[in-house]
């Protein structure tokens, strides 16, 4: 079974991105053969800094394989590390009704934000459609809001075939219902556009001020809590310590006599300690860069081994060869 996943290069690490994200995406590497991609090409559509990028990438490499990513046993690679998903791109983007992309809530959700429209922005799926399709991929893993975008794929996949004759795979969504949705220091989904996040990575100091700046409401300390699971500390403390000790801090807090204060700073230490092995792991590939560059530079190569085998047969199929 060949499994695919993309992550865009979007700046520096949170809590939101590991446990929702990254975590479940490295775990794929134990289900099947696992292709893992750093979506550059797509960032291109929000992200207009060319040196930016370069260091985003480079970010994220030095996270996943801080964080558990093994090169041997997952392909690891650049996105433009592999042209032919540009050219799978434009041979589906022939066969791209105008309808199905302006039916996408994906372009509405991010002119909503506020992002100015371009064509790039718009056929963001078609690029995703190419991704799947020029590695053969049979399941790709995806929150239950990236779903109309595996139902994209594989409508173009079918309309290929049906063009051309049977050629590409038609790939199958893993929806994954189960992932973490982790609330900011405000309470809405950690995300950098709110500003709200905590960094895995940043300094003792700026996580530590990051979670004492955690809102809670007004509430004495001797009152008891009965809400204490809806508490914004008890609900990321859930993600670092062990399950009995959540559990066992959640009670107190109901109870009554346990502050915020000694919440926050009980968060804190097990957040710092959680994270320990992987902010030393990172602090290791960042003194050689020159390994992380083989990693990407090997996980290219054998991902444009499989994609060109793709395009060669897709070529054949619609006349192009």
């Amino acid at each position: 079974m060949r499994i695919l996943s993309g992550i865009q290069p979007s700046g520096s690490l949170h809590l939101g991105n590991y446990f929702g994200m990254m975590r479940p995406v490295i775990e794929l590497q134990e289900e099947g053969e696992a292709f893992i991609f750093i979506a550059n090409y797509h960032s291109m559509t929000s992200l207009f800094d060319a040196e930016q990028r370069r260091q985003n990438t480079l970010e994220v490499a030095l996270d996943f394989l801080a964080c558990g990513l093994d090169p041997q046993k997952a392909i690891f690679f650049r996105q433009s590390d592999v042209p032919e998903v540009t050219e799978l791109t434009w041979i589906l983007s022939s066969l791209t009704p105008m309808g199905l992309l302006e039916r996408c809530h994906s372009y509405k959700d991010k002119l909503a934000q506020g992002l100015a429209p371009n064509h790039g922005l718009f056929a963001y799926p078609v690029l995703m459609a190419a991704d799947i399709l020029i590695y053969d991929s049979n399941v790709v893993p995806v929150g239950r809001d990236q779903k109309q975008h595996i139902e994209v794929t594989r409508d173009l996949a079918t309309k290929f075939n049906e063009q051309y004759g049977d050629t590409l795979v038609i790939p199958e969504p893993q929806i994954r219902d189960q992932v973490a949705v982790v609330p900011g220091i405000d309470g809405q989904k950690m995300s950098k556009s709110y500003g709200n996040t905590i960094d895995i990575f940043a300094d003792e100091k700026t996580v530590r001020k990051r979670i004492m700046s955690l809102v809670m409401d007004s509430r004495s300390l001797d009152e008891p809590k009965p809400d204490a699971d809806q508490n914004l500390a008890i609900q990321l403390l859930k993600q670092v310590a062990p399950s009995e000790k959540a559990a066992e801090i959640e009670e107190r807090l109901r109870a009554g006599g346990f502050g915020y204060g000694e919440l926050k700073k009980t968060l804190f230490e097990y957040c710092w300690d959680y994270f320990a092995p992987v902010r030393e792991k990172r602090a290791e590939l960042k003194g050689d860069l020159g390994y992380v560059r083989e990693v990407l530079k090997d996980g290219a190569l054998r991902a444009r081994a499989v994609a060109q085998t793709v395009l060669k047969r897709v070529r054949t199929a619609c006349g192009l060869e």
